[in-house]
């Protein structure tokens, strides 16, 4: 296989990973450490001085982890990665590399409400302000971009929604002005879009959703596709400028093409601190060798009950991008022909009050705030995820007071028809 690039389901088990070399053991170790012997004097100053690569301490750096990095990059196709606690971890690492107090960066309105609480909210504190455009309006974005921008932030599947983000117009923004695109694909995973093939400069994902698959562990990941001038109008002072800490070192000049990723790890994880459990990358490592299968059935899962709900008395609107008849219909079969994901949301007829006695009513599906399981979720975004909006705010997001939002899993179909049946009729 030396002349031949492996395909995307060879990666899913075998990227980064080799049989370890002291015991044979196959599975990737759990390497429960919290620190690593040095050779010797020289060898402990050359990682501290990033002159050489390796193992330190498990907040930087750990074998298991490293491994989960080399495959998520594979899978996405970026030059390397940096693995952390949570999706919301990635995306504060992400934004500390790239923002001082008082810049903006530019997101699309459509987003996880916890992003939106995060950047509205928390993320005030660090001095970093957030400009709202509107994904279906590439022109907002133009709009939207001052001398304080310093990124473009969209997801390239839209939770609730499951809308599609059209990734190649809004990266054309981003070149214009300058900036990175980060786009988060969680909802999507690398096995139905790849954001990287259409323009992004980074891209983060909560490893806890689709790409773990199970419900079972906590982790984001961050990706560097290695695209970006990091040097150009000394706008990112963080990867262009001496680093005081490291003996004046460059980064964009030492690491070339993943100076971001080696950015994220020794100035932002490093000193912030949001590590990824060796045990939780472990789990997730194990999720992923099943990722093209899970995710092929959730969307064929996912179309199948977006079909019948479309035809059900009860229901007044589906959204779901899979649907021939769905406005994102074109961008779905643009940029994620395998299929639309596999969450989804539609609208009831009876409004608030239906919404909130429907996810009462399933037995199959779980009612939990989640999405990427191999079971079938759902919610009901206006009294959760998204309660923190204002009404019109929900509305805008996708998450209006009559809205439940479904993350399919890969039970049979039929059973999951059935469940969703038995309680609309109820």
């Amino acid at each position: 296989m030396s002349d031949r690039l492996p395909g995307f389901s060879t990666l899913a088990v075998h990227a980064g990973a080799q049989p370890d070399p002291t015991t044979g053991a196959r599975a990737t170790p759990i390497y429960q450490t919290t620190s690593f012997v040095f050779n010797d004097a020289d060898h402990a100053a050359s990682l501290f001085g990033l002159q050489a690569f390796g193992n330190i301490y498990t907040r930087i750096g750990n074998p298991t982890n490293a491994v989960l990095e080399e495959r998520v990059a594979a899978l996405e196709g970026g030059t390397a990665a940096l693995a952390v606690a949570s999706g919301h971890a990635a995306q504060v690492v992400v934004l500390q590399q790239l923002m001082q107090p008082g810049d903006e960066f530019i997101a699309a309105r459509k987003l996880y409400g916890g992003s939106i609480n995060q950047f509205t909210h928390a993320f005030k504190s660090f001095g970093w302000n957030v400009v709202w455009a509107d994904p279906d309006d590439i022109a907002s974005f133009e709009r939207a971009v001052t001398p304080r921008t310093k990124a473009i932030f969209i997801e390239s599947i839209a939770n609730p929604a499951g809308s599609i983000t059209d990734i190649e117009a809004i990266s054309t923004v981003a070149r214009k002005a300058g900036v990175p695109l980060i786009v988060d694909n969680t909802l999507a995973s690398p096995y139905l879009i790849r954001p990287i093939d259409h323009g992004a400069d980074i891209v983060v994902h909560s490893l806890t959703k689709f790409l773990g698959g199970h419900g079972n562990s906590l982790g984001g990941i961050i990706v560097d596709a290695g695209t970006f001038d990091w040097s150009t109008g000394g706008k990112y002072p963080m990867l262009s400028e001496p680093r005081p800490e490291y003996h004046g070192i460059r980064l964009q000049e030492t690491f070339g093409n993943f100076a971001f990723a080696i950015a994220c790890r020794v100035l932002g994880l490093r000193d912030l601190g949001p590590a990824l459990s060796p045990f939780n990358a472990f789990m997730i490592l194990t999720g992923i060798e099943t990722l093209p299968l899970r995710m092929q059935k959730q969307c064929d899962n996912a179309k199948a009950i977006a079909e019948f709900l479309a035809g059900h008395p009860a229901v007044a609107s589906v959204s779901y991008a899979g649907l021939a008849s769905d406005k994102y219909n074109q961008l779905a079969r643009k940029y994620a022909p395998r299929g639309a994901g596999a969450v989804f949301t539609f609208s009831l007829k009876g409004g608030y009050d239906a919404g909130v006695s429907l996810v009462s009513k399933l037995q199959l599906f779980s009612h939990l705030a989640n999405v990427g399981d191999t079971r079938s979720l759902v919610i009901h975004p206006a009294s959760t995820t998204h309660s923190q909006l204002d009404d019109a705010a929900k509305v805008k997001s996708g998450a209006g007071p009559d809205v439940v939002r479904l993350s399919i899993g890969i039970e049979d179909k039929e059973d999951l028809i059935a469940d969703l049946e038995q309680a609309l009729g109820a």
